[in-house]
C-alpha cells in the first residue's frame, strides 16, 4: 500500500519562510512525477508545483520565483522551499505523486497526501 506522508507546514509571518516535504512509501517501482497543490478555504485546490524523475519543474505563476521545488528520487520525496510568503499563500498544502507504478507491468495512477496547513498571518 502506498502511503503519501507531508510535513513542514505551519504558522509562519509575511516575507517568512517555510519547507514542505513529502515521502511516499510502500511497493513503489516509479514516479513519473510528484508535486504540490493547495487549497484555501472556500476556494478549489490549485496546482502550486511539480517536478519529473528528470528534474524538470513547473510552477504556478503566482508562486514562481518565491517558491522551490526539489526532489530526491533515491528517497521517493519532494520538498517544497517557500520563500517570501504572503497571506495569500495561506491553504492546505496536497503532496502528489503522478504516475506512480508499483511494479513493472502496474498501470500508473495518481496519488495525494493527507494535506499539511500553511497558515502566513502576522
Amino acid at each position: 500500500q502506498v502511503q503519501l506522508v507531508e510535513s513542514g507546514g505551519g504558522l509562519v509571518q509575511p516575507g517568512g519562510s517555510l519547507r514542505l516535504s513529502c515521502a511516499a512509501s510502500g511497493s513503489i517501482f516509479s514516479i513519473y512525477a510528484m508535486g504540490w497543490y493547495r487549497q484555501a478555504p472556500g476556494k478549489q485546490r490549485e496546482f502550486v508545483a511539480a517536478i519529473t524523475s528528470g528534474g524538470s519543474t513547473n510552477y504556478a505563476y503566482s508562486v514562481k520565483g518565491r517558491f522551490t521545488i526539489s526532489r530526491d528520487n533515491a528517497k521517493n520525496t519532494v520538498y517544497l522551499q517557500m520563500n517570501s510568503l504572503k497571506p495569500e499563500d495561506t491553504a492546505v498544502y496536497y503532496c502528489n505523486a503522478d504516475g506512480l507504478r508499483v511494479g513493472v507491468s502496474a498501470a500508473p495512477r495518481d496519488y495525494w497526501g493527507q494535506g499539511t496547513q500553511v497558515t502566513v498571518s502576522s
